[in-house]
């Protein structure tokens, strides 16, 4: 009789540390989840960004990288972010040049801002400036579009890079229309975007900035 009463207290006591171990793992994937949640509603250090923004199918991870440092740093709405990387992906492509420049200038220029227009009525991320440029854009494209406008801006600043020899810092000066320090701020961008995408400019970049008025 007390040989049962005895089997019968430890399968009550193995059956509450099995009902302990079990509550235990249940608090403890709920705490894992939530933190997990947590970590990603907050802003990612720049090497995780290619996995804050969702892209479709077959999107290139280039892409997707760019359009979350723009959604990340610069605040711009996650369509808008992959219609802006897009379009630089593609003009730096098309024109041989370096997406980190064309986001470089597009954020000194505008701020990523498609409807910015100056007082001397250049338009768009690049800020184009019809009237001074008529041969490059047929009359009538929309420069507020970020895919016409980042085509001809870089096909602006890669004529200007091949009238100079490949000298960046006279390039964007020209660019600029002879602003002060605009090579300096640029460069100073150039800097930010290499960080966060992890594709520092190359020898060249670096010394055509050095030094420019």
């Amino acid at each position: 009789m007390h040989e049962n009463q005895s089997k019968e207290s430890r399968r009550r006591l193995c059956a509450r540390l099995a009902l302990c171990a079990f509550s235990f793992m249940a608090a403890s994937a709920a705490y894992a989840t939530n933190a997990t949640d947590a970590t990603n509603d907050r802003t990612m250090p720049d090497g995780q960004i290619s996995a804050s923004v969702e892209s479709s199918p077959g999107e290139s991870p280039q892409v997707a990288d760019v359009a979350a440092v723009l959604w990340r740093q610069f605040r711009v709405a996650r369509q808008e972010a992959t219609l802006i990387a897009r379009a630089v992906i593609s003009a730096a492509n098309e024109y041989a040049m370096s997406p980190v420049l064309l986001l470089a200038v597009i954020a000194t220029e505008s701020g990523f801002d498609r409807q910015a227009v100056s007082v001397a009525g250049a338009k768009g991320l690049m800020q184009i400036l019809p009237a001074a440029h008529p041969q490059v854009f047929a009359s009538g494209n929309d420069l507020t579009e970020p895919a016409e406008n980042v085509r001809v801006g870089s096909s602006i600043l890669r004529e200007y890079l091949d009238a100079s020899g490949g000298d960046l810092g006279v390039a964007l000066k020209r660019y600029s229309g002879g602003g002060k320090g605009y090579a300096q701020r640029v460069a100073f961008r150039m800097r930010q975007f290499s960080a966060s995408l992890h594709t520092p400019p190359d020898d060249a970049t670096k010394v055509a900035l050095v030094g420019s008025p």
